[in-house]
């Protein structure tokens, strides 16, 4: 994944939780200017300690972060977690529906 990438996500992420630069970089314990750099591309380089708290601060697991469309990442988790509880002949329903679809 391309660096730039990577700073959308980050903002991206803290905008869906309703954060401020300054307040996400408050919150994990940096200067209040540390988001806002990291955001700019100026120093995109946190720690995994650090990456790890600008998540769990976002409410953000990796796999999410990391998904290749992380703004459908919660409607497919969604989907695929239904999917998993429902009796076989509703999930071969679901597939042909979706099939048809494409």
């Amino acid at each position: 994944m391309e660096i730039n990438e990577l700073v959308e996500r980050l903002g991206y992420i803290r905008t869906r939780a309703n954060l401020s630069a300054r307040k996400l970089s408050l919150l994990i314990g940096k200067t209040e200017g540390y988001i806002h750099n990291l955001e700019q591309a100026r120093s995109f380089a946190p720690t995994f300690e650090t990456l790890c708290d600008i998540l769990r601060v976002c409410n953000v697991t990796f796999e999410e972060f990391f998904y290749p469309k992380i703004e459908d990442y919660r409607k497919d988790k969604e989907l695929l977690d239904l999917l998993k509880t429902a009796p076989k002949e509703k999930r071969d329903i679901a597939l042909a529906i979706l099939k048809l679809s494409n």
